[in-house]
């Protein structure tokens, strides 16, 4: 039976080697209620997942791209027919809604 330094370093070495287990399985159970946590919260902020939103995204350019070539089909067959095409109007700017201004009630 050895006694002496090299025995008190294994032993010093297998408890850090424990130490080293239990820390990670330790940020293993931190991460995964981390992120159930956070994929609760995100549920319930009713977030838009990422698939989802290119999905969405890619039929917005589609419809644009099938509106653009219906619009160049009209203009064709209206040139066609001899017709002017229809003005369109300039879009106005959208108004925006005043602020208030702060008040110390002293209103004449």
């Amino acid at each position: 039976m050895t006694t002496g330094p090299n025995r008190i370093l294994d032993e010093f070495a297998k408890l850090m080697t424990d130490a080293a287990g239990a820390a990670q399985g330790v940020r293993r159970e931190v991460e995964t209620a981390f992120r159930a946590q956070a994929e609760r919260l995100f549920n319930s902020m009713d977030m838009v997942q990422r698939e989802e939103f290119e999905a969405v995204r890619e039929m917005a350019l589609k419809a644009r791209a099938q509106n653009e070539a219906l619009s160049a089909r009209i203009a064709a067959l209206e040139a066609k027919l001899g017709l002017a095409p229809a003005a369109e109007e300039p879009k106005k700017p959208a108004a925006k809604p005043r602020a208030k201004k702060p008040t110390d009630g002293l209103e004449q």
